[in-house]
C-alpha cells in the first residue's frame, strides 16, 4: 500500500497547486489564460492519479496484484464519464 500512498500524496500536493493557481488569479498576481493551461495540466494529472488508485484498489479487493497497474494515457483518463 505504500504505493497507494505515494499516489495520494500526489493528489495532495496537485490539489494544493490547483489551490495556489486559483488564488494567485483573485489576487491578479497570474494572468487568467496562463492559468488555464497550468489548471488543465493539473486537472488532467489529478485525473490520472485518481484512475491508477482506484484501478490499484480494484485489483487488490479482487485478489490481483495491485502493481500491475499502470497510468493510462490522459485522452483514455479524460473520456471517462462520472
Amino acid at each position: 500500500m505504500a504505493e497507494d500512498n505515494d499516489t495520494l500524496a500526489r493528489i495532495h500536493d496537485l490539489v494544493a497547486q490547483e489551490r495556489e493557481l486559483r488564488d494567485r488569479v483573485v489576487h491578479g498576481q497570474l494572468d487568467p489564460s496562463e492559468e488555464q493551461g497550468r489548471l488543465r495540466a493539473i486537472e488532467t494529472e489529478l485525473d490520472q492519479c485518481w484512475d491508477l488508485l482506484r484501478q490499484r484498489r480494484a485489483l487488490r479487493e479482487t485478489g490481483g496484484d495491485p502493481g500491475a497497474a499502470a497510468v493510462r494515457p490522459a485522452e483514455e483518463v479524460e473520456g471517462y464519464l462520472s
